[in-house]
């Protein structure tokens, strides 16, 4: 695992949770925004994921 899948997947957890309190709380920015910083570890960790594939793909 590298850090980009690392803080990728940190990033998703925490806009869930941000979502969701948002969600509860009425409050509608914080909703976006959680689902903004989903959105971004997502893109992040599937970028960790291609460099991974990539390093595997040059041992082989």
């Amino acid at each position: 695992m590298n850090k980009d899948q690392a803080k990728g997947a940190i990033k998703n957890a925490a806009g869930k949770v941000q979502a969701e309190a948002g969600k509860l709380t009425g409050n509608k920015e914080m909703q976006a925004k959680g689902l903004k910083n989903q959105l971004v570890g997502k893109v992040q960790k599937t970028l960790g994921d291609a460099k991974e594939a990539v390093k595997d793909a040059g041992k082989h």
